[in-house]
């Protein structure tokens, strides 16, 4: 058995699909006695027989579907009466086409030729017989063509009326009539499809001119633009009594697709008119025609299915905001029609507790509200922010002095607004946030997902209202100092406190604490006290919250943050003792220093790594700070290398920290050397070369299969290359004698000590030296030979070679196999 419907909405539903079901059954009905028909008439010419696999026409019912072995169905021809319906309705429809052509010929060029009678006659008879014609074609069965024949006696109905009025009533005002006329139409179309019953189009056909009437009307009646809203509006109403009310798939969609039209043209009418109204008497008939939209808009989605009934009650609460914002706005200053439109979006807020509205329509009215709420907060986010970063212009006169108030900072650089509405939008947007939160807790959600979402975005407008109040309320500099160092513990607790906030609640505080860190901070920055005491507490905070934090990123953000700010405070402490910034480089290595001493002493890798990158920060610092200064610049360096050096001590640095401390250490004694004028090579190159060929001894002495490339080679080399390229340059003989010196006790070293690359290198260096040496008299005896003697000294060096191949062959074998033996 079918389960009986539980709501008017759902019988429908079934009734329209029980019509749908008895039309296509119809069909198939149709169908089959046309083909019977033709089996008759083929039987009654002298019997037939079935050709071979021949079967009824296709939707044949299925207990007819098969006819008897002797009395199989004929084939019939293409294009007899038992075709498709395809070219049927082709052919209906370019009739009724032509119909109306010849209708609408009749009515503009052969109507005057005819008298009053012979009109009235024509009028009457054609009218007539039009209407008349679709009940008999139905009584046959002829239901297309009835319908083609019903659409012509309606535009006849049409050109009837365009006719009286040019015939009889030319005098008759045009809106007028044409709204009397529609008016007349609808309700004859209405009775005439209501009458009929099996006619499609009449009905719908009514619901369209039904749409006219009304607005006509006002329109021929000289009504304002309100009156024409009004009739718009309630034109909608109407449209949505027939929609809701009036069987049929066809008429209700033409009266949801009216209602649609003329609902949206009296919201727009309203909505402009409210908009520049210019009092609250002007805007208050706007503001009730809104209503009214918002009303019409409610009742067309009560019943209506889910996503219908949530879109329907988005547009009622924004036409309700805009119809009592826009007479409230009036009495405002234009800065506060933000907060009056926010205001009247968070009166949409207890319709969620009206349990008589429907939960689907509840959701939308309250996502009209947070649809205001948003745009409100966009509205005045830039002022909020050109607020929060005003106070940056300090940057460019740091220490000036401390001002009078917030205020004077940030109209520095016209960054504060001019009213206190931007704060104000801000608050209340987070008051509702947190109202949301509260109730969804309260209805036992989980603390994520939007509920997180709605206590994070609490957090974060908070965090960005009371910065901007302070500098829009022009609060005394003292005051809004400790106000924003009291919101950054405030921030950090609630960062601290995960298990009590949501996550992503917790998130954004952390996040807030650093932007009203950084504003306070530059706030802190007119005055040196302030400086001394803003960044200090900070510090604390900082340090206090990165020991309780227990996620990765939010402790090492915290973390680096401590040192950033212990940096400004050494910065700070130079500049108060007018050090200059090269002395002051000097100082603010303490942070570093402290940092690798807390190493030492902390061997947490998460604690340790954040604390690093910040010393690594501080120690560019001290060196940009240094840079203009060679002497003070090599001292940083020689300091950074100590600090590399203590951090090399703990295991798991020293590799990196090792060579690290070795580069920084070899830098600071070059920069040195630069800085008292040294320009010779050897004087960079060779400490670097002993110590890191002393590295290599010690490398060879722990693991003596290690190659003396990986020992020796680099140290070597940083001495050995410099210096021959200083040796083309040098004119003077003591860099090729002491070169000379060095490369030969490196060959012999390499070769006593079985070394590949000492022999290899030290050798090439004392071949390069020697070819120096020589290079002048070689080319003296090549001035003084004749110029065939190069060819024919080239020639035999060649013929030698070539007799002595093999052996040189075997040599070099035996070379670079001894050679390969060497480490």
């Amino acid at each position: 058995m079918t389960p009986l419907p539980s709501s008017p909405a759902e019988e429908l539903a079934l009734l329209e699909r029980e019509l749908i079901w008895l039309d296509t059954r119809r069909v198939q009905l149709l169908r089959r006695r046309s083909w019977l028909k033709a089996a008759l008439r083929a039987q009654s010419a002298g019997g037939w027989q079935p050709p071979h696999g021949g079967q009824p026409p296709q939707g044949a019912p299925g207990g007819w579907a098969h006819a008897p072995a002797a009395h199989p169905a004929p084939t019939v021809p293409s294009g007899s009466a038992t075709g498709g319906p395809g070219a049927q309705h082709v052919l209906l429809i370019l009739g009724g086409l032509l119909l109306a052509v010849a209708a609408i010929a009749f009515t503009l060029f052969s109507w005057g030729e005819l008298g009053i009678a012979g009109r009235s006659v024509v009028l009457a008879g054609v009218t007539a017989g039009a209407l008349g014609a679709p009940v008999l074609l139905l009584r046959r069965g002829l239901g297309a063509t009835a319908e083609s024949v019903g659409a012509v006696a309606l535009l006849l109905t049409v050109l009837d009326a365009y006719a009286l009025h040019a015939a009889v009533l030319p005098e008759a005002d045009g809106a007028g009539y044409a709204a009397f006329a529609s008016g007349v139409l609808a309700a004859g179309w209405a009775a005439y499809g209501v009458g009929v019953g099996r006619l499609r189009l009449p009905l719908p056909a009514a619901v369209v001119a039904g749409q006219f009437p009304l607005v006509l009307g006002a329109w021929a009646a000289g009504g304002s633009v309100l009156v024409i809203g009004w009739a718009l509006l309630v034109t909608a109403a109407g449209s949505v009594v027939v929609a809701a009310r009036v069987p049929g798939l066809a008429v209700r969609a033409t009266a949801w697709s009216g209602a649609g039209v003329t609902w949206a043209g009296g919201l727009l009418i309203g909505l402009g008119e409210s908009v520049s109204a210019s009092g609250p008497l002007d805007a208050a008939a706007p503001g009730v025609l809104l209503l009214g939209a918002a009303a019409v808009a409610l009742r067309a989605v009560w019943r209506a299915p889910q996503e219908m009934a949530v879109t329907g009650g988005v547009v009622a609460g924004l036409a309700a905001v805009a119809g009592v914002g826009g007479v409230l706005r009036t009495e405002v200053p234009w800065s506060w029609a933000v907060v009056v439109y926010l205001v009247c979006g968070a009166a949409l807020a207890p319709v969620a507790r009206i349990a008589v509205v429907p939960r689907p329509v509840r959701g939308g009215v309250l996502g009209a509200a947070a649809g205001v709420t948003g745009v409100a907060v966009l509205a005045v986010l830039p002022s909020a922010a050109a607020t929060l970063l005003g106070p940056a212009a300090v940057l460019t006169g740091l220490w000036a002095g401390a001002p009078d108030g917030a205020r004077e900072l940030a109209a520095g650089a016209g960054a504060w607004p001019d009213a206190l509405s931007v704060p104000v939008v801000l608050l209340v947007a987070a008051v509702l946030l947190g109202a949301v939160y509260a109730s969804l807790v309260h209805e036992g959600r989980e603390p994520a997902g939007w509920t997180g979402a709605a206590g994070a975005g609490a957090v974060g407008l908070v965090s960005a209202a009371v910065p901007v109040l302070l500098v829009s309320a022009d609060v005394a500099y003292a005051a809004a100092l400790v106000v924003d160092l009291l919101l950054v513990a405030g921030l950090l607790a609630a960062a601290v406190a995960v298990r009590r906030v949501p996550a992503a609640a917790g998130g954004t505080a952390l996040w807030c604490a650093v932007a009203v860190a950084a504003h306070a901070g530059l706030l802190a920055l007119a005055a040196e006290p302030a400086t001394y005491a803003v960044f200090g507490l900070l510090l604390v905070l900082f340090a206090v919250s990165a020991a309780r934090l227990r996620e990765v990123v939010a402790r090492s953000l915290t973390l680096v943050l401590s040192v950033v700010c212990a940096l400004v405070v050494a910065s700070a402490a130079g500049a108060s003792l007018e050090l200059g910034a090269p002395r002051t480089a000097v100082l603010v290595l303490v942070v570093p220093a402290a940092v690798v001493v807390l190493g030492l002493w902390v061997r947490t890798p998460a604690v340790v790594v954040p604390l690093e990158a910040g010393a690594g920060f501080a120690a560019l610092v001290a060196l940009g700070l240094a840079v203009t200064d060679g002497a003070y610049l090599s001292l940083v360096l020689a300091l950074c290398g100590v600090l590399a050096a203590a951090t090399a001590v703990r295991p798991e640095r020293r590799p990196g920290a090792g060579y690290l401390a070795a580069g920084l250490f070899a830098t600071a004694t070059w920069v040195r050397l630069v800085s008292a004028g040294v320009t010779h090579p050897e004087a960079y190159t060779l400490p670097v070369s002993v110590i890191a060929c002393a590295v290599g001894l010690l490398r060879r002495r722990t693991d003596p299969e290690a190659s003396s490339w990986t020992a020796y080679g680099p140290g070597l080399g940083v001495t050995l290359g410099p210096s021959l390229l200083a040796l083309w340059s040098d004119p003077h003989w003591q860099r090729p004698l002491l070169l000379g010196a060095a490369a030969l006790a490196v060959t012999v070293t390499g070769a006593v000590r079985r070394l590949q690359a000492p022999l290899l290198l030290g050798g090439g260096t004392l071949a390069l030296v020697a070819l120096h040496e020589l290079a002048p008299h070689v080319a003296q005896v090549f001035d003084a030979l004749p110029r065939w003697s190069v060819p024919a000294l080239a020639g035999l060096l060649l013929l030698a070679l070539g007799a002595t191949y093999e052996q040189r062959l075997r040599d070099a074998r035996r070379l670079r196999e001894h050679l390969g033996r060497m480490r």
